[in-house]
């Protein structure tokens, strides 16, 4: 059995490669998906409503991936096919050898749009 670090891994490969099928074996029927945009998307609407972001995702490239009982955190920075780069970070619960819950939580571009060690304010 793959263990949660590889499961979670696992999703963004296929997000990737646009890979429905691996997805769709890799999320529990009651999956549920909550960003600052979603709250708690079921299965059938992640795939309706995120799934097509994947046709503009080049690259994943994990910075840091930490295994918490069933819980997986992963900070990214994806590159999308146009170039533009974005980090962000995912909270990722693993039941039962699958992904039962996702929550994002939106970063900021890359390279940072405020000049180091400056404040912007948000208006």
């Amino acid at each position: 059995m793959n263990s949660n670090t590889d499961i979670a891994k696992a999703i963004f490969k296929a997000f990737v490669d646009k890979d429905r099928a691996s997805a769709e074996r890799l999320l529990s029927q009651d999956f549920r998906f909550t960003s600052p945009l979603d709250n708690g998307l079921d299965r059938k609407q992640y795939f309706e409503i995120c799934w097509p972001n994947s046709a503009t995702i080049s690259s994943f490239d994990l910075k840091s991936v930490a295994e918490n009982n069933n819980r997986v955190l992963v900070t990214y920075e994806a590159t999308s096919t146009t170039g533009k780069r974005f980090r962000n970070t995912e909270a990722i619960t693993i039941r039962d050898g699958q992904i039962s819950a996702v929550e994002v939580y939106f970063g900021w571009n890359v390279p940072h749009a405020v000049p180091a060690g400056q404040h912007r304010d948000p208006s």
